[in-house]
């Protein structure tokens, strides 16, 4: 049992701590946005917070702590429903999942810091246009794309904490209806989470000193956002949102590649 003295000696410890990595606890306000995204869209959350989270703290310190706060997430929308799932579109998936983080770990070790920025701008700044005019009604596409969706969504997953766009455009086109379409994005969504914090925790990424500080800061932001997501899910449009999002990645996307130039 911990004595006052042991609370006495622990106490100003943490708060020193907490002082010399104040940057951290400006992550929690996009742990909020970022579940709340996910709860509406079943996606997404990553192209707002690791952009604008990689302001603050590395971007591999970002990916380290929004690959468990995801993982979180996912689970807490996904386990809901789970047999909404269409398990034929996302074990096609998975196999590809897995080779793109292979690739996406060595990409992130490798390349310099501003390499992977401005590629990260590119990337959001790409993703933004295509929610910005992309048409409603779309047609089906082949069931063989899955393979490609999951090897892109592997990497992007990876280098930038953003898997969720390859699988979610690949299943917007395959006529899935809402509530499948939502099951079998989350189920693919924790199975790529799982393999990127494995790959992550391999190679040392999950060693950064003040990760689990900062995933500690985030997690009660990101439940919060969920169950107020949850809240007002029947009375949001989701393309409104995504409209939305879109508008934010257009100007993180510039500010991104400006500071990598």
């Amino acid at each position: 049992m911990n004595t006052p003295a042991d609370w006495a000696t622990l106490l100003p410890w943490l708060l020193d701590y907490v002082l010399a990595h104040r940057e951290i606890l400006l992550l929690a306000p996009l742990g909020f946005a970022g579940a709340f995204i996910y709860g509406i869209t079943g996606f997404g959350s990553a192209l707002v917070t690791i952009p604008i989270g990689s302001m603050f703290v590395p971007l591999p310190f970002t990916l380290a702590v929004w690959a468990v706060v995801d993982l979180f997430t996912a689970m807490r929308i996904g386990l809901q429903n789970p047999r909404l799932a269409v398990s034929g579109e996302w074990m096609r998936m998975v196999p590809m999942v897995l080779l793109g983080i292979a690739i996406g770990v060595t990409l992130l070790v490798q390349l310099p810091r501003d390499a992977i920025m401005f590629a990260l701008g590119c990337f959001a700044l790409l993703y933004a246009g295509y929610s910005l005019l992309r048409r409603s009604a779309p047609g089906v596409i082949d069931r063989r794309w899955a393979y490609a969706a999951g090897l892109t969504g592997g990497i992007t997953g990876t280098l930038f904490g953003a898997g969720g766009p390859p699988y979610a455009i690949y299943l917007s086109l395959r006529g899935l209806s809402k509530e499948q379409y939502r099951a079998t994005l989350t189920m693919t969504s924790i199975f790529s989470i799982s393999l990127r914090l494995t790959a992550f925790s391999l190679t040392g990424v999950m060693l950064q000193e003040g990760l689990w500080l900062g995933v500690l800061v985030v997690l009660p932001a990101a439940w919060l956002g969920l169950r107020v997501a949850s809240r007002v899910f029947q009375r949001i449009s989701r393309e409104l949102v995504m409209r939305c999002v879109a508008l934010a990645l257009l100007a993180t996307g510039v500010s991104l590649i400006w500071r990598a130039l």
